[in-house]
Parts: C-alpha cells; structure tokens; sequence
C-alpha cells in the first residue's frame, strides 16, 4: 500500500504511509502527519512547537468483509498566538469521531436498505455507533427545515407509544415534508413552531386540522388571517363512532334474540360506504335486515350516508345549503346521536364550508403516520423520542425502505 493509494482509495491526503499489519482479520495502515503539515488546531496558525504525540485508531472502509483501520500518531503542539497546547486536526475524520468521514458516509447508504442493527453487524461495529453516525446526519440536515416558504399546512397529532404518548405533528402540504414535531396534544406542543413560523415571516394562507378545540384556538391565536379547513375525514370519521356507539346501545337494549341476532355483527357493514359491501357474504342483505327492524338505526345511517354528499357540491353556496338543510333534519329528528353532530357541525359549519376555499385535509399527515408506524414496526421500537423525531421529519425522503 502506497501514500497514492491511501489517497486514492481511502480519502486520506496528506498523510504518508508507514507500514501494513494484518491481523485476525483486520488490516491495519500505520500514517503519519509531516511536520510541516502541522497548524494550530483553533486559529490555524503553522508555527507551531511539537510537544508529543497521541495515538488513536480510526475505521476505515471495510475491503470486503475484512475490518480495515488507520493507526495515527496526533501530535500535540504549543501555539503562541492561542497561548496554549492542543492536538492537530485530523483532517479525514471529525471531532471526537473514531471513523473516518468516508466510512460515516458508508454507514449511512447501509442504512437506507437496512436496520441499525444489521448495518452494526455488516460493518462490525458497536449498535450505538451506527445510531449516533445517522442522528448526527438527520441533525444536520432536517432538525430545523425553513419555514419561510410555508403556505399551507396541516396539524395532527400521532400516537408513539402505550399509555396515551403523542406528538404534534405539522405538515407542509405541498412539499409533503413534517417541519414540526411537539411533544403532546395540546396548545403548548405548538409554542415553539409560532416562535419559529414569526421569525421566518411565512404567510400562511390555509391549516388543515380536526375539530380539537385546543388546534382550533392555537391557530386562531398565532395565525388570524389564515383559513381555517376543518378535515372532512375526521368529520367522517366522528358520525362512524356515533352510529357505532348508537348500534351498541340498540343491542343492550333489545328485546328479543331476533333483534340481537341481526344487530350482532353489523358494526363494520354500517361503517363500510355501501359500493364497498361484499354481495358474495351477503353484506348488503345483512345490513338492509338490520335497518328495517330498528327505524332509528335505518336513519342515522342514511343521514350519515347523505353527510358524504356535502364535499361533492358544485360551489361554497350550494354547499351552505346542503349543510344547514342536513343540520335542520337532524334536529328535528329526536335522534339523540344525530341531533349531538348537529350540534357539533353548527358549531363549526365555517370551517368544514371553507373546504370550497382551499380543498386540504389532513390525509397527507394520515399517510405520514402509516409511514411512521411501519418505520417502528421495522426498527422494534425507539428508545431515544429525539432520534425519533429527527427520523420522521426525514421521512418524506424515504424511497426505498423505511428502517430504524
């Protein structure tokens, strides 16, 4: 092995090549740094006294399966401009670091198709190396994305784990990448993202959010003049759990067999949209015998289906009607269930009509969070909540495989 080569297949310059040792499958190169090569590690001054030396062993690209290392002397020297004594910089590998920079950037492709632990296991290093090497990197290049160009955005919160865990999550709807994450659900996760969103001076015409009162008030408060879109979805899926909550009282209140028998399985066939029933497991039937025995239960389902109708109106105006229509017959239903979303949907019949204003939802952070669950389904778990984060704010540049 040649000072060339050392260059040329390591990235090492600057360094002469003494010798090669192999080992119990390790080959190990022996460097040293010219003297006039040294400079002062703070102000880069080349006048510099040598006053001894320090050894370390940095990695280097593995040939193969085969460890490869570099054995270098780091002289300390004594600066007079800076008044004090300080070893070199190594100039092929970082700070504090134990690898080399070419071997960082290794770890780091490995770890677009693979586990930490795999990839620890590939390179023969410790599972920690590998973590701190790829938290460095999201660090560096996603823990605080620009917000200046922010236009419209959606706010959701995530799941993490038992015991009710959340994080708040916010989305730029057109670049489809997460640029905040808050610890919790409430107002206060959010703190940080309005100091960071005032200092950048986006102008943020849209949010999409569901109708959570703490979401509502936050964005009222921190961005007055954007347009608040409440998520149809979540509008959808509020009535499924009502209709749910609805068939489950009918079945305890049932008096007969024949009433529970027919109501006994159809949770799913009333919370599927009825294109989607299977003829072949006799859906459709099942479901119109459990709505011709109860009339109350045949129409909070069909007001819940013909709720679906307002997202498809031809303009904001026809929209209005439909809505304050649907609130009417509702009310007057003495239906409980129905007349409670009447409520909830007068209450915030701006913010469902403003759809028609911008048509955003917070389905793209709906996605996201499929991401995310497989992404810990394939990495068992996170232990460190920072690393996390940093892992889903990258996320939307995941192409070939989400590992953890």
């Amino acid at each position: 092995m040649s000072t060339s080569e050392l260059y040329h297949e390591f990235g090492i310059r600057g360094y002469q090549h003494e010798r090669t040792m192999r080992f119990e499958g390790i080959t190990r190169f022996r460097i040293s740094q010219a003297r006039d090569g040294l400079r002062c590690a703070l102000c880069g001054n080349p006048h510099v006294e040598r006053r001894g030396e320090v050894e370390r062993v940095f990695r280097l690209l593995p040939i193969g399966r085969r460890r490869v290392e570099a054995v270098l002397p780091i002289a300390r020297v004594y600066c007079a401009k800076c008044d004090c004594i300080r070893q070199v910089k190594v100039k092929f590998a970082d700070e504090h670091r134990h690898y080399a920079r070419n071997f960082e950037r290794y770890i780091l492709d490995l770890s677009r198709h693979m586990t930490i632990d795999a990839v620890a296991k590939h390179v023969q290093v410790g599972w920690d190396t590998v973590k701190d090497i790829q938290k460095r990197h999201l660090q560096k290049h996603y823990a605080k994305p620009k917000l200046k160009n922010l236009k419209e955005i959606a706010i959701d919160e995530i799941s993490i784990g038992r015991g009710h865990q959340y994080l708040s999550v916010v989305l730029d709807l057109k670049a489809g990448a997460v640029v905040f994450i808050g610890n919790g659900k409430d107002a206060e996760a959010l703190l940080p993202f309005w100091k960071r969103l005032r200092a950048s001076r986006a102008k943020v015409r849209a949010v999409a959010i569901d109708m959570s009162k703490a979401y509502t008030r936050a964005v009222r408060e921190n961005l007055p003049e954007a347009v608040l879109v409440y998520d149809h979805f979540h509008i959808v899926k509020l009535f499924n759990e009502k209709l749910t909550e609805l068939r489950r009282e009918l079945y305890r209140e049932a008096t007969d067999d024949l009433h529970r028998n027919v109501l006994k399985g159809t949770r799913w066939l009333l919370l599927k949209n009825p294109e989607n029933l299977d003829p072949k497991k006799r859906e459709p039937e099942r479901l119109e015998e459990a709505l011709a025995l109860n009339h109350t239960l045949f129409l909070a389902y069909y007001m819940k289906d013909s709720l679906s109708l307002l997202w498809s109106m031809g303009d904001k105006r026809s929209a209005r009607k439909f809505l304050e229509s649907w609130i009417s017959m509702a009310d007057v239903s003495g239906i409980k269930v129905l007349k409670s979303i009447a409520r909830t949907l007068a209450t915030h019949r701006e913010g469902i009509l403003a759809w028609y204003d911008y048509q955003i939802s917070t389905g793209p952070l709906e996605g996201t969070n499929n991401k995310i669950k497989t992404m810990k389904r394939q990495a068992y778990g996170f232990r460190d909540i920072e690393f996390l984060k940093l892992k889903i704010m990258a996320i939307h540049e995941a192409t070939y495989a989400l590992v953890g």
